[in-house]
């Protein structure tokens, strides 16, 4: 039987990594509420004809995630700690964001035969996902990223000083 490689965790570390925390339900309901803000600014943006589907579930369920997977694992490091975590928070799910929008636009692009190989769909995904960034550069969406990662932080600091 193959066994894939696996790396030596410690098992204080593995627990850490799905232990429920107060500070991690509050870091997933703050960074889902970013995530439910910056799609609704960014939906009137986009062209008429788009069709948004999964788009605001997906990007609540990936804010839900980031925050409890990132924000709600860093907690007690302070004022300026919290506003770092709480902004790293918000990078990693407009990173997420972007790249599963752009594979699930490839994936649709795909099946209506528009690219020629994989490797084609595969630069679709950079391609299309550097087009959804573009609309991510206005003044309000960037403020409200901001301003919702820092409160995300410090809401998350909050929390995690309140319950232990």
């Amino acid at each position: 039987m193959l066994q894939l490689y696996q790396l030596p965790l410690s098992p204080a570390y593995q627990e850490s990594l799905v232990m429920p925390t107060a500070a991690r339900l509050v870091a997933a309901l703050c960074l889902a509420l970013v995530a439910l803000a910056v799609s609704l600014e960014v939906m009137p943006r986009m062209p008429e004809s788009t069709d948004f589907g999964y788009f605001v579930p997906l990007n609540i369920a990936l804010g839900l995630v980031c925050g409890w997977v990132v924000t709600g694992r860093h907690v007690r490091l302070g004022f300026f700690g919290a506003i770092n975590n709480g902004i790293a928070g918000v990078a990693v799910l407009v990173f997420w964001g972007l790249v599963v929008q752009g594979g699930y636009e490839m994936f649709r692009l795909a099946m209506n035969r528009r690219y020629h190989g994989p490797l084609e769909a595969i630069y679709g995904i950079f391609e299309l996902s550097v087009g959804y960034a573009q609309v991510l550069l206005a003044p309000e969406i960037i403020a409200t990223l901001v301003i919702g990662g820092i409160l995300s932080g410090l809401i998350t600091e909050l929390a995690g000083k309140l319950w232990r």
